[in-house]
């Protein structure tokens, strides 16, 4: 058996169970480790069935505890497609995952407030639209927030760990 291979998933999990955990012991209103864990999943699985499954799951066990929603399709639909910006990422450097962590929380903004939108909350006219996306900014913060703390949070303890955690022990 390859010990390495048995740390890094156990590493892997534990930081996505701690995510999931954080979700639902949420400190604010869209605060929430997912995106960082959609983009985790997406760059570090290799078998991309799993790595566009970790989110999804994640956030349908969280949302188990939190409460079903009517907007659920396209919230997890804006997942899989962070998961998949995730994969696109060749180096895990500071400035990938900043400026990935960015861009997976303005997928999430655009698509779960259209989809909001488009259910007629807000009315079918671009007033309504324009409506929409002013009232959510204030959840924008947060998302933004927690997608740039978490994918440190994610990312770094990764690095850290199979660094410190993973190298041979000398004799």
């Amino acid at each position: 058996m390859n010990n390495k291979f048995d740390v890094r998933f156990f590493l892997v999990t534990a930081l996505i169970i701690f995510s999931i955990a954080s979700r639902i012991f949420s400190v604010a209103p869209n605060f929430s480790p997912i995106i960082a864990v959609a983009l985790f999943s997406g760059a570090f699985f290799a078998n991309r069935k799993i790595a566009l499954a970790i989110p999804i799951i994640a956030m349908f066990i969280s949302d188990l505890f939190i409460g079903l929603h009517p907007t659920m399709i396209s919230v997890y639909f804006s997942f899989g497609l962070i998961a998949i910006l995730g994969m696109r990422i060749k180096a895990a450097t500071t400035k990938n995952i900043f400026a990935n962590s960015i861009i997976g929380a303005l997928i999430f903004f655009v698509i779960t407030n259209f989809a909001v939108w488009a259910m007629g909350w807000y009315g079918y006219s671009l007033a309504g639209l324009a409506t929409c996306f002013e009232m959510a900014i204030p959840f924008f913060r947060y998302t933004l927030l927690s997608s740039v703390a978490y994918s440190i949070f994610l990312f770094g303890g990764f690095y850290l760990a199979e660094k410190h955690l993973l190298r041979p022990i000398k004799a």
